[in-house]
C-alpha cells in the first residue's frame, strides 16, 4: 500500500496485555457446541454410568468371592463368583469401548465446529482488528488451543466424569460396607482438598501463560517465514535463530513451571489419599482380627478405598488439564466474542441496479484505531462521476490509501459520509457495496492455488471460458499456457513461481472477471520493469474502459492523462484539476513534478 494503515504489532504483544485465565466456568461456553449432539451425549452418558456401575459391582463380587467362596470352602460358590466377575468384566469392556468411541467422536466433532465458528468470526472482522492482533497468534488459537480442547473433550473430560462417578459411588459403597471406617476416611478429606485448591489456582494461571508463549512462537515463525526472502537477503538468519530460540526457551520455561506444579499437585494428592487409606485399613485389619467385620467386607472396603483413592488421583490430574483448557477456552472465547466494527445495518439500503460507479466523499474525518491521535483524512471532500478517471497524488502518508480503505468500507469515517451510487456506505450491505469494486494493488495477492483458481477468485461462479477470456484481456493467457499444467498449474505460496509482472497480470485478470463499476488502482505498475510495465499498463487500459477509476500514483508520468488529478496533503484535498492546470496553480504538485521530471521538462 502507498500509505501506512497502522503500526504493526507483529512482535509487541506482551503477556501483561492479555487477560488472565479466570476459572473453569469459562468452559461453559463450549456447551453450546455440544447441544446439537444431545443424542450421542446421552449414549455416552449411559456407557459412562454402565462402566462405573460395573466397576463398583466388582467390589461386591470380591466380597462374595472371599466370604462365600474362600471362607466356606464350597467350590460351587467359588465358580459362581468367578462367573459373575467375568460377566462384569464383559459389561465393563463393552461400556468402555462405547464410552471411548462416543466421547472421542464428540471431541473431534465439537472442535471441528469450534474451528469453523472461529474462522467464520475472524474472517468477518474489520481490518482494524488485525492492526492490534498478530495473525500468528490467531492461528495459534485456531490450531493449538482447539487441539488442546479436543484432547480435553475427547479424553480428559470423559476420564474426569468416569472417575467422579467412581468416586461418588465408591464413597457410598464405603459407608454401606463399613460406616465406621468410612467416617474415619472422611476426616482426612479436607487435607486432600486444600492442596487441590491452592496449587490448582497457580496451575490455571500457568496454563494460560503457557498457551500465550506457544502463540508467541507461532507468531514469530509465521512472520519470519513469511518474509524469508528479506530475512536471507539481509543475512538475518543468525539473529532470527537467536530470537526464535528465546521464544522457545520462554515457552519451555513456562511449560516446565506448569508441569512442576501439576506433578506436585498429583503426587501430593496421591500421597495423602493413600496414606489415609492405609491408616483406615490398619484400623479395619484390627477389626477383622477382633471379629468385628468379615474378611470379605474388608476386601470390598479395600477395593472401594483404592477406587476412591485412584479416582481422586485421576481427577486431580485431569483437573490440571481442565484448568489448562480453561485458559485455552478463554483465548478462543475472545475471538468468538470479538465484534466486527463494520457490519451490515439492520435494514440495509439497496444500491441502485445497474451500478453507476458514482463516488463522493463529503467532509470526511477519519483516524486509524492504532493512531487515534492523528487524522488520516481531515475534512476531505471529493466527487467522482461515473466513468471518470481520477488520480490521487501527494506525499507518502498524505491519506491516499485511506481513501481506498473507506471506499471498500474497511473502516467508517468518524465524521462525514462516503457515498457510492447515491447511498451512504454505512447504510448499505458491505458485501453488496464491495461487489461493485475491484482493487489492483502495488503488491498483488496470489494464493497458493492454480492459475484458474486465482483468477476465478474475482467471481467464484465464473466458467472456465470466462476465466480464460479475462486472462487474455489481462495479457496473462500466453504465460499461463507455458506453465507445466497451464491453467491448472500450482503458482506456489504467494505466487513465488511467477515474476512480479505475471503476478500483477493475474491480479488484473481477477479484477476483469469481477467486472466492477469502480476500479481502484494502487501503484499497480510502480514495481515493474519497463517491458512488464508496458504489458500491465495495456491490460489496465482495457480494464479501465467504461469504469470509474481511482488511481494512486507516486509516478506522475502514469497519470498525467487522467481526467483529473487530485493533490492530497495531510489528509486534505488541496488541489484538483488536469496536469497542465495544476502545474500553474498548485505549488505542491509543481514541486512533485519537478522532482520527477526535472524543471526543464515539466
Amino acid at each position: 500500500m502507498s500509505d501506512s494503515t497502522g503500526s504493526s504489532t507483529a512482535r509487541t504483544s506482551h503477556p501483561e496485555d492479555r487477560p488472565k485465565g479466570r476459572d473453569l466456568a469459562v468452559l461453559k461456553r463450549i456447551v453450546g457446541f455440544v447441544a446439537p449432539y444431545r443424542g450421542r451425549v446421552a449414549l455416552a452418558a449411559v456407557a459412562l454410568v454402565t462402566t462405573a456401575a460395573a466397576m463398583l459391582a466388582v467390589g461386591q463380587g470380591l466380597r462374595i468371592l472371599v466370604d462365600r467362596g474362600f471362607a466356606s470352602g464350597d467350590p460351587g460358590q467359588l465358580d459362581q463368583a468367578l462367573v459373575a466377575l467375568i460377566g462384569l468384566a464383559v459389561v465393563l469392556s463393552i461400556g468402555t469401548y462405547s464410552r471411548f468411541y462416543l466421547v472421542s467422536w464428540l471431541g473431534e466433532r465439537i472442535v471441528a465446529d469450534l474451528r469453523n465458528a472461529i474462522f467464520r468470526r475472524v474472517i468477518a472482522l474489520h481490518p482494524g482488528f488485525f492492526e492490534v492482533t498478530r495473525t500468528g497468534e490467531v492461528l495459534s488459537r485456531l490450531t493449538t488451543d482447539t487441539t488442546l480442547l479436543q484432547s480435553i473433550i475427547g479424553s480428559s473430560a470423559s476420564m474426569a466424569l468416569r472417575n467422579l462417578l467412581a468416586l461418588i459411588g465408591g464413597l457410598i459403597m464405603l459407608f454401606i460396607t463399613n460406616a465406621k471406617l468410612a467416617g474415619l476416611l472422611m476426616l482426612v478429606v479436607p487435607v486432600i482438598v486444600v492442596p487441590i485448591l491452592v496449587i490448582g489456582r497457580r496451575v490455571r494461571r500457568l496454563g494460560r501463560e503457557s498457551q500465550d508463549r506457544v502463540a508467541d512462537i507461532g507468531a514469530y515463525a509465521d512472520e519470519s517465514l513469511g518474509a524469508i526472502r528479506t530475512v536471507q537477503a539481509f543475512t538475518h538468519e543468525a539473529e532470527d535463530r537467536q530470537r526464535f530460540g528465546r521464544e522457545v526457551t520462554n515457552a519451555f520455561a513456562t511449560a516446565i513451571r506448569r508441569i512442576h506444579l501439576r506433578g506436585l499437585l498429583s503426587s501430593t494428592v496421591i500421597l495423602l489419599v493413600f496414606a489415609s487409606v492405609g491408616f483406615v485399613l490398619w484400623v479395619g485389619g484390627n477389626d477383622v482380627m477382633a471379629g468385628r467385620m468379615s474378611a470379605g467386607e474388608l476386601t470390598a472396603f479395600v477395593f472401594y478405598g483404592v477406587t476412591v483413592a485412584f479416582s481422586v488421583g485421576i481427577i486431580s490430574e485431569v483437573y490440571g488439564e481442565l484448568l489448562r483448557a480453561a485458559g485455552a477456552t478463554e483465548r478462543l472465547v475472545e475471538l468468538l466474542e470479538a465484534e466486527p466494527e463494520i457490519r451490515a445495518p439492520e435494514h440495509p439500503v439497496a444500491l441502485p441496479s445497474p451500478a453507476e460507479g458514482r463516488v463522493a466523499f463529503e467532509h470526511v474525518v477519519f483516524r486509524y484505531p492504532s493512531r487515534p491521535e492523528t487524522s488520516a483524512l481531515n475534512d476531505f471532500s471529493l466527487t467522482v462521476s461515473p466513468g471518470e478517471t481520477v488520480a490521487l497524488v501527494g506525499p507518502s502518508g498524505a491519506g491516499k490509501t485511506t481513501v481506498f480503505q473507506l471506499l471498500l468500507r474497511f473502516y467508517d469515517p468518524a465524521q462525514g459520509r462516503v457515498v457510492i451510487d447515491g447511498v451512504d456506505a454505512r447504510t448499505a450491505e458491505p458485501t453488496d457495496l464491495r461487489r461493485r469494486i475491484a482493487l489492483v494493488s502495488q503488491d498483488p495477492v496470489v494464493f497458493a492455488a492454480s492459475a484458474m483458481e486465482n483468477i476465478r477468485y474475482g467471481r467464484p461462479d465464473a466458467t472456465d471460458a470466462e476465466v480464460i477470456a479475462a486472462a487474455r484481456d489481462a495479457a496473462a493467457h500466453d504465460f499461463i499456457t507455458t506453465l507445466p499444467d497451464g491453467y491448472d498449474s500450482f503458482l506456489g505460496e504467494k505466487g513465488v513461481r511467477l515474476s512480479g509482472g505475471e503476478r500483477q497480470r493475474i491480479s488484473i485478470a481477477r479484477a476483469l472477471l469481477r467486472d466492477p463499476a469502480i476500479l481502484l488502482l494502487d501503484e499497480a505498475t510502480s514495481a515493474l520493469d519497463a517491458e512488464n510495465e508496458r504489458l500491465v499498463q495495456n491490460a489496465l487500459d482495457r480494464l479501465m474502459q467504461g469504469r470509474t477509476t481511482l488511481v494512486i500514483a507516486h509516478r506522475l508520468a502514469t497519470v498525467v492523462e487522467a481526467d483529473r488529478i487530485c493533490v492530497i496533503e495531510t489528509g486534505r484535498l488541496v488541489a484538483d484539476g488536469p496536469h497542465a492546470e495544476l502545474m500553474r496553480s498548485s505549488p505542491l504538485y509543481r514541486r512533485l513534478a519537478e522532482l520527477q521530471f526535472g524543471s526543464s521538462s515539466t
